[in-house]
């Protein structure tokens, strides 16, 4: 439930493709065995990694096998044309239990916490207990579900999405990449601090519904607003020297005439 985005991975994988497309030449004899290596490896690689149990491991190597298939077919021109869209596909896989589970517990300890602050701020009689939040009688548990680890693996693919089909440069693609973090945090509160609002102004159904089917479908739209929002404050906020050149040529020469 955690990686529902997953489906959807491979058809941008394919859209970046495209957006990159360059001819295939073909592929001279030392390029087809190095291909044909790195499938053979990936291959090897994978059946003592079925045969203990190592389902994540096991999954990723598909992303060797796929780079051996363009090195094989179209040389290293093909691969160098194809590594990003290859690379974007670990996004489709789940986190490894270890890092899931380290994720878990601060993300909703955080979630919890600011929800909290956020409720009392609006004056409501809220205050925490573990990973729950009082409301009078109400306890809204910040579970598994609730601690944002969802959001925060699809907006962190979202990012890299975005990093790998703009033309910008290298901080401002690393600004946009480690904003996945703050942004997930900020709309996963804001979904649980309205749904308290709810609780305490209107009724238990419709804040169960907000909280779980409507929520779904506002959080990536909320996110991309702010995202949105980041991009032009960058764009804003520096400008490049060729650019100011050209604007400061270009007003020389309206004065001129």
């Amino acid at each position: 439930p955690q990686y529902s985005h997953g489906y959807l991975v491979p058809a941008f994988a394919c859209i970046l493709l495209w957006m990159r497309w360059q001819p295939l030449e073909e592929s001279n004899a030392s390029e087809r065995w190095a291909g044909a290596a790195l499938i053979a490896l990936s291959v090897l690689l994978r059946l003592p990694l079925s045969f203990f149990a190592q389902m994540i491991p096991e999954m990723v190597t598909v992303i060797p096998a796929l780079c051996g298939a363009f090195l094989l077919v179209g040389g290293w021109k093909a691969l160098r044309w194809a590594w990003p869209a290859l690379v974007f596909l670990v996004f489709m896989f789940p986190l490894p239990d270890v890092v899931e589970r380290g994720l878990l517990n601060p993300l909703q300890k955080i979630a919890t916490i600011a929800s909290t602050y956020c409720l009392q701020t609006l004056g409501l009689p809220a205050f925490r207990e573990g990973n729950r939040i009082i409301l009078g009688d109400i306890k809204l548990g910040v579970v598994d579900a609730c601690s944002g680890l969802r959001m925060l693996t699809i907006f962190f693919a979202l990012s890299t999405a975005i990093i790998l089909v703009t033309a910008r440069p290298l901080w401002e693609r690393i600004v946009i990449l480690l904003s996945a973090i703050p942004i997930a945090l900020a709309v996963n509160i804001a979904r649980i601090t309205v749904t308290g609002v709810l609780y305490e102004y209107a009724n238990k159904e419709l804040a169960e519904t907000v909280f779980h089917d409507l929520a779904g479908w506002v959080m990536m739209p909320m996110a991309l607003g702010l995202l949105y929002c980041e991009l032009q404050l960058l764009a804003h906020l520096v400008i490049d020297d060729d650019t100011a050149e050209e604007t400061a040529l270009g007003q020389s020469t309206v004065a001129v005439h």
